[in-house]
């Protein structure tokens, strides 16, 4: 795996999504590429290819941000220990699940909102914007894309919960059973 300092024009976008994991958020968000199948890119394309076919893009340019937005996102997050915290003082925070009704059937942490359509109306009409909203999803990888979408919607004060409900579960309460879900 390289390291974001060894990321460059030539660089595979596989190393650029290893170097930036949400790499692929940024080039849809500022440059309507690799959303949706008619902007997909391939994992061995190089970052040079993929500007090429994209209206001739300076690599440079898209590099910086990824970049900028790597260090925006690195921002939203929350320890599970932090978060925990929060969620203690009175109206000090709210916790969105967005994982799968199966998964929170399951298991879910006391005083959470499952994200639904319901729940959507109700936060999106009742709750205040300045209210910390701390988004928790199994292992911290899903919460980004629910974080962008909330601070869309005015709200101020946006994390995601590092690790997730499996961080939870190390760091917090023992209790919280850790799960694994299995392919299909």
């Amino acid at each position: 795996m390289r390291a974001p300092t060894d990321i460059h024009s030539q660089s595979t976008m596989k190393e650029v999504l290893e170097a930036f994991p949400w790499a692929q958020r940024a080039l849809f968000r500022h440059f309507h590429i690799g959303g949706c199948s008619s902007c997909a890119f391939d994992p061995g394309e190089t970052l040079e290819d993929l500007c090429q076919r994209n209206d001739g893009l300076n690599p440079t340019e898209v590099l910086d941000r990824i970049r900028e937005s790597h260090d925006e996102d690195a921002k939203l997050w929350i320890t599970a220990t932090d978060a925990a915290q929060a969620l203690k003082i009175e109206g000090g925070a709210h916790l969105v699940d967005i994982r799968t009704s199966e998964e929170w059937n399951a298991v879910h942490l006391e005083g959470s909102v499952h994200m639904s359509q319901s729940s959507m109306q109700t936060i999106l009409s009742k709750w205040s914007r300045e209210t910390l909203l701390i988004i928790v999803d199994h292992t911290g990888k899903t919460s980004l894309d629910a974080a962008t979408y909330f601070q869309g919607q005015g709200f101020k004060q946006v994390r995601c919960m590092e690790g997730g409900i499996d961080a939870w579960s190390q760091e917090v309460d023992r209790s919280i059973p850790r799960y694994r879900l299995e392919s299909a």
